[in-house]
């Protein structure tokens, strides 16, 4: 047997299970009458089923064969803002997914990072007026990886700049809001892996296009710097 062979038969013998499994699903046993799990040859197909939208896996495959999965996701996500693959009801819409879809290619489409790891994107405003992306972060965003989770934020700023927003400035009061959280969160929640000094957040917050948010993860009050419209 040799090795296409080999695969054909692999296809083969999944078909006939899902088949069993269908057939065994009408039957009213389980709390669902369907297979969930849709079968997918390739990462591409993996990223549709999983995040879509719909017909984006020839464009993906093309790309990976092209490029880098870092640079497909980045290309992919300013086509799917640009509207190449159909339109949203709005531009939050748009730029959610984008990011998802980005963050699937990056992922490899088999963790849930790019489902449960994003709560929402919005279009929120600065003091001045000007507009600027927002991405809600949850805890699963964890099983991404640290790669993964940081380029997630530079997709964000590609997809921001294609959707014409400016860049997210933070107050002074924001910054130090940060600083004393990362501190909270290493000696309260959880021991951070490093753990950066007081100056490296600042600049790291001073200088970030995109805020990055989400949902709290540790009841810890902070002592200072509190009600903060933004946060």
């Amino acid at each position: 047997m040799d090795i296409e062979e080999y695969f054909s038969l692999l296809e083969e013998k999944v078909r006939e299970g899902l088949k069993i499994a269908q057939e065994a699903r009408k039957l009213g046993y389980d709390p669902s009458l369907e297979v969930e799990i849709p079968l997918a040859k390739d990462m591409a197909e993996r990223v549709e089923g999983l995040v879509g939208p719909r017909n984006v896996a020839p464009r993906i495959r093309e790309l990976c064969s092209q490029m880098s999965a870092e640079e497909a996701a980045i290309t992919i996500a300013r086509e799917i803002v640009e509207g190449k693959f159909g339109s949203f009801e709005s531009r939050e819409a748009a730029a959610e997914q984008a990011l998802r879809t980005a963050l699937a290619v990056l992922t490899e489409g088999i963790v849930a990072a790019p489902l449960e790891g994003i709560v929402k994107v919005k279009i929120k405003k600065n003091a001045d007026g000007s507009e600027y992306l927002a991405i809600y972060f949850a805890g699963p965003i964890r099983s991404a990886g640290g790669s993964a989770q940081a380029l997630a934020v530079l997709v964000g700023d590609v997809i921001r700049q294609a959707l014409g927003l400016g860049r997210y400035i933070a107050t002074e009061d924001e910054v130090e809001r940060f600083v004393e959280e990362v501190d909270l969160y290493h000696h309260e929640a959880a021991r951070l892996q490093y753990y950066p000094k007081p100056e490296e957040v600042r600049k790291a917050i001073r200088s970030l296009p995109v805020e990055v948010t989400g949902e709290p993860t540790d009841k810890v009050e902070v002592a200072g710097y509190r009600d903060l419209p933004r946060i």
